[in-house]
């Protein structure tokens, strides 16, 4: 998995909501991002600038995070992120403190390979599910998770619970499909002229 750098500084948190909400508008008007890192014993809240986190978020790609708040160090993953629900902005992001020692939850990216039997036959190829929830140790988590599809036939699927992968536990569900070739007009009209 890539790293990615971020720096932040920390902040305290107001002891009354009232003085909190205040200081977290301060901080987004201010082109901040509130932030909290949890996972390492005491949670840590720091803001980081919105420029900061732009490569971090809006890219397909996972990473490591190499977080530093006030010259300290942690590796870490970003664990959830909230938008605006109208401007889109970053509201908040929690970030989770990697130990080495202890697996992850994470979301990575599927990515399909080959030429599927049933695209051949006609069919279109859908992907269902871009992300797959993994848990493993964090060095273990490839950067994506490829699924072959070539012997995948014509209205055939790919489902979660027939995927494996060394060191990872697949966290969804077994019956989820993760991608499948549907019928397409052409190959419905294809089907029925082979059969008359």
């Amino acid at each position: 998995m890539k790293s990615i750098e971020v720096k932040g500084t920390a902040r305290t948190i107001a002891e009354r909501s009232s003085e909190q909400a205040r200081a977290l508008k301060a901080i987004r008007k201010n082109n901040g991002v509130p932030c909290v890192l949890y996972g390492g014993g005491e949670n840590i809240h720091f803001t980081v600038p919105a420029d900061g986190l732009r490569n971090l978020v809006y890219t397909p790609h996972i990473y490591v995070v190499d977080l530093e708040i006030d010259g300290k160090k942690y590796n870490a993953i970003m664990k959830d992120i909230q938008f605006h629900p109208v401007k889109d902005t970053i509201l908040h992001v929690d970030f989770y403190q990697i130990d080495e020692a202890k697996p992850i939850v994470m979301e990575v990216p599927v990515q399909l390979e080959g030429l599927a039997e049933g695209v051949k036959a006609g069919g279109k190829l859908a992907l269902q599910m871009r992300k797959l929830k993994v848990k493993a140790l964090y060095n273990v988590i490839p950067e994506r998770l490829v699924v072959n599809v070539s012997h995948l036939g014509l209205g055939k699927t790919v489902k979660v619970g027939e995927l494996s992968y060394e060191g990872l536990e697949l966290m969804n569900a077994k019956e989820a499909v993760v991608c499948a070739v549907k019928l397409t007009r052409a190959a419905r009209g294809a089907a029925a002229a082979a059969n008359n």
